[in-house]
């Protein structure tokens, strides 16, 4: 009868044994699946994008958008902020899910006539140039969603900025929403209080905010945008000889299609001079300005990106993953368009 328990004993050591060996093994690997997936909720869904995930069906898809931005840029500087702010737009609309993209029809309407896209966005024909390529050689594999992620981080790249594991899974909506389009985009006569309001709606940070602006140091802008920058004459962020320059752009003919810089200094880099110029009260935009003037915590933020570079440029490639992960269609929900401009 001893022995006997003592066999049952040794058995369930054994067994214990067994069981933790399988817990060490689980552990690893969840921690291998978290270094390569980025899971977040929305509604209570559990949604996963993952690095790589074009690997083994479509392993030229990141080299074949690179590729297309890398030359689209190389003709046209300004490319890359256009690009850029696709991917914003498209985020800030219910999610990024490629409904920027949508062409109006007779029974349809998209986004881009909505007031912050109508006559603004570009970089269309890329997208599409990029999407026809990937179908040619994976068909039905790289969502539009996905393209535009991607197109983003490689825009930074290319303009010497961060780069950083774009995670992929996106799927391509069904519809677009052109009132949410008008609503949730940052206009660019914003108060700081309104751009913090307008990030938070969609799950955005204050910090995020701030370090996201940080786009604004590639593009240019309408004088049409800025209007109002050019009626000032003083304050504390006023830099007279900037005001000047621009107001004598934008009384030529044609004013108010003129195009400025939205960074004077080093327009095609994408770089931390953004926040510099805010403090020297080159701020282009009203919206930008406004970093610096109406709240003393968004200023203390940009006084620190203006001073360490690098520090912006860790909190900007976060910021994109978080708002590349806003809202985003995986799995039965969406679909991959064959075509980016319309639903399948």
């Amino acid at each position: 009868m001893i022995f006997k328990l003592q066999f049952v004993s040794s058995k369930s050591r054994k067994m214990a044994n067994c069981l933790v060996l399988l817990c060490l093994c689980l552990v690893m690997v969840s921690f291998n699946v978290a270094n390569t997936m980025n899971e977040t909720c929305v509604d209570d869904i559990s949604i996963v994008l993952q690095i790589d995930l074009y690997k083994n069906s479509c392993s030229e898809a990141e080299s074949i958008i690179y590729s297309w931005v890398e030359n689209a840029v190389s003709q046209d500087s300004r490319m890359a902020a256009s690009l850029l702010r696709l991917h914003f737009h498209d985020c800030f609309v219910n999610g990024c899910d490629g409904s920027v993209l949508l062409d109006d029809t007779e029974d349809f309407t998209g986004e881009k006539t909505a007031l912050p896209n109508l006559n603004s966005l570009r970089g269309f024909e890329v997208i599409d140039a990029i999407k026809s390529e990937l179908e040619s050689v994976c068909p039905q594999t790289v969502s539009c969603a996905d393209i535009l992620a991607t197109a983003a981080r490689d825009s930074v790249v290319i303009s010497g900025g961060p780069s950083w594991e774009v995670e992929m899974g996106r799927k391509d909506s069904l519809g677009a929403s052109k009132e949410a389009a008008t609503n949730n985009i940052p206009g660019p006569n914003s108060t700081a209080p309104l751009l913090v309001a307008k990030f938070q709606n969609v799950g955005l940070s204050f910090n995020d905010m701030i370090a996201l602006s940080g786009a604004h140091t590639l593009g240019m802008a309408r004088c049409s945008t800025f209007s109002s920058r050019l009626q000032g004459s003083n304050g504390p962020d006023i830099n007279l000889d900037f005001l000047q320059n621009l107001q004598q752009l934008c009384s030529q003919t044609d004013g108010n299609s003129r195009l400025a810089q939205l960074d004077l200094v080093s327009p095609a880099t994408f770089d931390n001079q953004y926040y510099i110029n805010l403090l020297s009260g080159e701020g282009l935009l009203p919206s930008d300005q406004a970093l610096v003037t109406d709240d003393f915590q968004t200023r203390q933020l940009v006084l620190s990106y203006a001073e360490d570079p690098l520090a912006f440029f860790e909190d900007f490639k976060n910021s994109m993953l978080k708002m590349g992960s806003l809202g985003v269609l995986t799995g039965t929900d969406g679909q991959i368009r064959g075509n980016c401009r319309v639903v399948n």
